[in-house]
């Protein structure tokens, strides 16, 4: 179900790019507006790992470092069927972790010091699985082709606005109508890449529950995490807040301000858990 959802959201990027640019810049402006996006996020992309490390003021650990906290990841990444991730430690006193990299052979799982010291060997080994869950699922991939979308609207939109709505043929688009896409259009893209964001977290949840057999255990483990986020919130870039597994920001989203959140609520994501290991008791 997850899957399907990503895709609507995607093929809703999608069509919304290819309105955008009929009604504002025709084939040429959207053929532009779409190289610039690639181009920026491609780089991303490739420099991912490393960049996103010094963001969060991360290191790379070694086995040796690090023995207990990388055996756990080398059990989770072999029951997952994928290589082992580079692993790394966020001096960061809140507890979180996230996973970055272009593909399962270049990624990269770091927690903070802050999540070692607050949860369990259980809650750490859902915390992982959850990261691994990332992985397994190319979301990294995933979110770098929203990311192009939505960057390629944004640049659309404001060709549009600079140039005039003039199309192809000589004719101007109906300076209105320009305004409202500039505003509306970039608003619909953000909403539907951080819907994408969303469903990409439950469908790690998932993958997590399914690799530790203790649904609960990450539940009890995001409680802490939420707790801790709201009580240290992590001096990090908004830019890359959305790779961790709760909010390091600390904001909690409500209300409308729901929408414009790039994580699910928490209480949701915890009922979903519980709902799965009331189905299937025998794992947990």
């Amino acid at each position: 179900m997850n899957n399907t959802k990503v895709f609507v959201l995607l093929a809703g990027l999608a069509a919304l790019f290819g309105a955008i640019g009929a009604a504002l810049g025709g084939e040429q402006g959207m053929i532009t507006a779409l190289i610039i996006a690639a181009v920026m996020n491609v780089g991303l992309y490739f420099t991912s790992g490393s960049l996103v490390l010094r963001m969060y003021g991360a290191r790379e650990v070694t086995a040796a470092e690090a023995p207990e906290l990388y055996a756990l990841v080398d059990r989770l990444r072999q029951r997952a069927g994928l290589p082992m991730p580079r692993v790394g430690i966020a001096a960061q006193r809140q507890p979180n972790a996230f996973a970055t990299g272009r593909n399962p052979s270049h990624a990269v799982l770091c927690v903070t010091e802050g999540l070692l010291s607050t949860v369990d060997g259980e809650e750490l080994a859902g915390v992982l699985a959850h990261e691994i869950g990332h992985i397994k699922n190319h979301d990294m991939l995933l979110q770098t082709i929203s990311a192009t979308m939505a960057a390629a609207i944004v640049n659309l939109a404001r060709f549009g606005a600079v140039f005039g709505g003039r199309r192809e043929r000589g004719e101007r688009v109906n300076p209105f109508a320009t305004l409202a896409m500039l505003v509306l259009g970039p608003l619909g893209a953000m909403l539907l890449q951080l819907a994408i964001s969303r469903q990409r977290e439950f469908k790690a949840d998932a993958t997590a529950a399914t690799l530790t057999g203790n649904p609960l255990a990450l539940a009890g483990a995001l409680a802490k995490l939420e707790a801790g986020a709201r009580e240290a919130p992590m001096d990090v870039s908004p830019a890359v807040a959305p790779l961790a597994q709760v909010n390091p920001l600390g904001a909690q989203a409500s209300g409308l301000t729901r929408l414009f959140s790039t994580h699910p609520p928490i209480r949701e994501r915890i009922e979903r858990l519980e709902a799965m290991a009331a189905r299937a008791p025998a794992l947990v």
